[in-house]
């Protein structure tokens, strides 16, 4: 699919610049998701420009912030979807290890599909849940006094990132749980972030982490999350409770076992 000749001034605007080959697989990776669309609809944008706005370079803002982390680091695209916007990044930061999220089994062939196709060898696909990923810890083991883990997910990446899956509050219960303590979530909003900000003030202190910052792009906000210490292990909540309503707020002191915080 053909560049836009506004997209590279405007990538290089938000600190985004290209190796040869970049853009033709972009390119690639958009028809891609455009052809799939009428299967497994993945977009309700159609048109090629738009797309390229909406989502390549909409997904691409994110690389400033997950440059600042050293190669090599891991980064989880919770709810991927068609894979917006971890592809495109992977794409474009080889030197980054990428997991995209996604429930559902057709999406995460199609991008199974995709990757191989566009010999991102940086990038795979889990299928699962969110909220039953965040719970799998993986292998623990302890050797000459150190403790590994394994596989698994919670707390596993340096850096998570999400766009357009639902309310901060929401979308902070179930992304914070995959990021390190010491990493970021970046979450991709719109015009209501500061709003939502507001409305999440308590959900994000009960899950140990802190607004760092709100980034505008050309596109939207990205709202920008540290995390200071360990998630309660109860959360994020599992049966469906998240569509329920953000999670009550709690104090440390007096929480029940099943509250405290991962060793």
């Amino acid at each position: 699919m053909d560049v836009p000749a506004w997209f590279s001034a405007e990538a290089s605007a938000i600190g985004v610049e290209f190796e040869p080959g970049d853009l033709e697989r972009l390119g690639r990776f958009l028809a891609m998701l455009l052809r799939a669309n009428e299967a497994l609809n993945l977009t309700a944008i159609l048109e090629p420009e738009v797309a390229w706005r909406r989502h390549i370079l909409d997904s691409l803002s994110l690389l400033p912030l997950i440059a600042e982390f050293p190669e090599g680091a891991t980064v989880a695209d919770v709810g991927t979807g068609g894979g917006l916007p971890g592809l495109p990044l992977a794409l474009v930061l080889p030197s980054y290890r990428f997991s995209l999220l996604d429930a559902t089994r057709k999406k995460c062939d199609f991008l199974d599909q995709a990757i191989a196709s566009l010999h991102c060898a940086n990038a795979r696909t889990v299928c699962g849940r969110a909220e039953a990923l965040a719970h799998d810890r993986g292998r623990r083991t302890v050797r000459d006094g150190e403790v590994l883990h394994e596989g698994g997910h919670r707390e596993r990446y340096d850096v998570v990132v999400a766009r357009a899956v639902g309310r901060l509050a929401l979308l902070a219960e179930i992304t914070v749980p995959f990021c390190k303590i010491g990493g970021r979530v970046l979450l991709i909003k719109g015009a209501k972030a500061d709003e939502e900000l507001a409305e999440a003030a308590d959900v994000l202190h009960t899950l140990k982490c802190v607004h760092a910052g709100t980034m505008d792009t050309p596109t939207g906000r990205v709202v920008i999350l540290e995390k200071r210490s360990a998630t309660p292990r109860d959360l994020p909540r599992l049966g469906g409770e998240t569509a329920r309503g953000p999670v009550r707020s709690r104090s440390t002191r007096g929480a029940r076992p099943s509250e405290q915080q991962d060793d």
